[in-house]
């Protein structure tokens, strides 16, 4: 069984910066995975905020364009997103998601929080 697990979410002034890890276990396909970065806030849905794919290419929502970055190391089983420049509207629960053909798998959330 697949399982993602994030971390690195905190407490941050704007203009701050965070990196977010996800680090997946239970597959030796890793690679050959499409992962993202979803958010959610209270009353909201959840949205897109990044992806990266097998190949390497990148899919930001334009929010976060120019701010954040998505990378994935397949040697550590693992997937980041850099968010600089933060903004009180970035604050949410981040998860992480892993897509291979028709499974998806969802990490349990790291709380980012923005605010002074």
């Amino acid at each position: 069984q697949v399982q993602l697990v994030e971390s690195g979410g905190g407490l941050v002034q704007p203009g701050g910066s965070l990196r977010l890890s996800c680090a997946a276990s239970g597959t030796i396909f890793f690679s050959v995975f499409s992962m993202g970065w979803y958010r959610q806030s209270p009353g909201k849905q959840r949205e897109l905020v990044a992806t990266i794919g097998s190949g390497g290419n990148t899919i930001y929502a334009d929010s976060v364009q120019g701010r954040f970055t998505i990378s994935r190391d397949n040697a550590k089983n693992t997937v980041y997103l850099q968010m600089n420049s933060l903004k009180p509207d970035d604050t949410a629960l981040y998860y992480c998601n892993g897509r291979r053909a028709t499974l998806a798998y969802w990490g349990q959330g790291t709380q980012v929080t923005v605010s002074s």
